[in-house]
């Protein structure tokens, strides 16, 4: 097949430069462009796989404690019949399950040790059916049993209050009464269980279960003050909590699990926006040094240029020489960058362990980030847009030179050669 001439000698510039003290100049600057745009697009890749890999790994991580959508009162105030509003609540197409709880704050102390804690009570048997936490810790949340006075701690709050399983701890509740001294709070005893692990820092090192008859008679509720629903497509939790508020009336409190941590997924995507616009930024920037490459190539090739124009070529076909040698740099270092992204990306959880093991340091504290691993997760919705980008500014930093190179007078070049 025979290619036309300009793509053909485009393709030569591109490969020259392996001769002469200037040519190799230039080789080593249109190298440069290509290797500038190829780490520009890599670090996009790596850094939004990274973002969206953190938001998955956290986001799986909550749902593993946190329900899909939680009933309630506002108020927090006990439903009463919770049975007829759990019926009610059964009757939408996307509930696949529901368990009762109550949910209050309190205070754990062992010793000198004081913690402020979230107390949930449960019926174990239920909750399996909506967390996954319930379901893979079914064994030790199986020991909480009416009256017994059982609680199972997070795994990292048991770590703080120094207990192992037999040891007691005191609850400090709110509502307590007043006395000749001020007020008395009421307290609590109950024995440890167990411990869970949800791989979420957060409630690992705050929430405590205990049996949802022993957390009514701690707080003093004639049942439960909500419903924990799982759906059968999470997706659509908003607009379910907003149909079933609508549906259980004015007094009903509904929140999907986006409201939970709004403000946390809302400051994970405003970062993911502006580092995918400050990446763009270093893209851009690598991009636009092919102008300089092919504004020095021009300037090399003026006698072969005007020796094309004098043989017949059109200045439309010498812009395209030069289009073609910008847009192969653009693509080569566009592709290029993809490759290097997607490797790095989708070994990051080796490549990161190596260097920390190498610097004896930790990137990620779990109590400062929540998990402890870096997660990854390329989407094709990322790497489509940023290819795109990349080799939309490749072609538009090859107009000017291009378009210079095309002006140029073939007399005026040959004069002095």
């Amino acid at each position: 097949m025979d290619w036309p001439y300009e793509l053909q000698i485009g393709w030569r510039y591109t490969r020259a430069g392996r001769s002469g003290r200037r040519n190799r100049f230039i080789s080593f600057i249109s190298a440069a462009s290509m290797a500038g745009i190829a780490l520009g697009v890599a670090a996009l890749i790596i850094v939004l796989s990274v973002m969206n890999g953190f938001r998955k790994e956290v986001r799986d991580r909550m749902l593993s404690v946190v329900s899909h959508v939680e009933v309630g009162l506002a108020g927090g105030a006990a439903l009463g019949d919770w049975r007829a509003t759990a019926e009610q609540v059964r009757r939408h197409p996307q509930v696949a399950a529901l368990a009762p709880f109550v949910s209050a704050e309190a205070l754990v102390a062992r010793g000198d040790e004081m913690r402020g804690i979230v107390v949930r009570g449960i019926l174990p048997a239920e909750e399996e059916g909506v967390t996954e936490l319930a379901a893979n810790a079914k064994d030790v949340l199986a020991r909480l049993t009416p009256e017994s006075g059982n609680v199972v701690l997070g795994v990292e709050l048991a770590k703080a209050l120094r207990v192992k399983e037999g040891d007691k701890v005191s609850l400090i509740l709110p509502g307590g009464g007043s006395s000749a001294a001020g007020v008395v709070p009421r307290l609590g005893t109950l024995v440890v269980a167990g411990t869970f692990d949800a791989g979420h820092f957060e409630y690992d090192n705050g929430l405590a279960l205990v049996h949802l008859a022993d957390a009514e008679k701690l707080f003093q509720l004639a049942g439960p003050n909500g419903l924990r629903l799982r759906l059968k497509d999470l997706e659509q939790a908003p607009r379910v909590a907003a149909e079933l508020e609508v549906a259980l009336g004015p007094r009903a409190a509904v929140r999907d699990w986006t409201e939970t941590n709004r403000n946390w997924f809302a400051s994970v995507q405003i970062q993911k926006r502006l580092l995918s616009i400050i990446l763009t930024l270093i893209v851009a920037v690598a991009a636009f040094n092919l102008v300089s490459t092919l504004v020095m190539t021009v300037t090399d090739k003026r006698a072969d240029i005007a020796i094309l124009r004098t043989l017949g070529a059109t200045p439309r076909s010498v812009m395209g020489i030069f289009m073609v040698q910008g847009a192969a740099s653009g693509v080569i270092g566009t592709f290029a960058g993809v490759l290097l992204g997607l490797g790095v990306a989708c070994n990051i959880d080796v490549i990161v362990p190596a260097i920390e093991k190498l610097l004896h340091v930790s990137f990620l504290p779990g109590s400062i980030y929540l998990i402890s691993r870096m997660p990854s997760d390329p989407q094709q919705g990322d790497i489509v847009p940023i290819a795109t980008v990349s080799l939309i500014l490749a072609f538009l930093a090859t107009l000017y030179p291009s378009w210079r190179a095309s002006r140029l007078d073939p007399a005026e070049a040959l004069r002095y050669d």
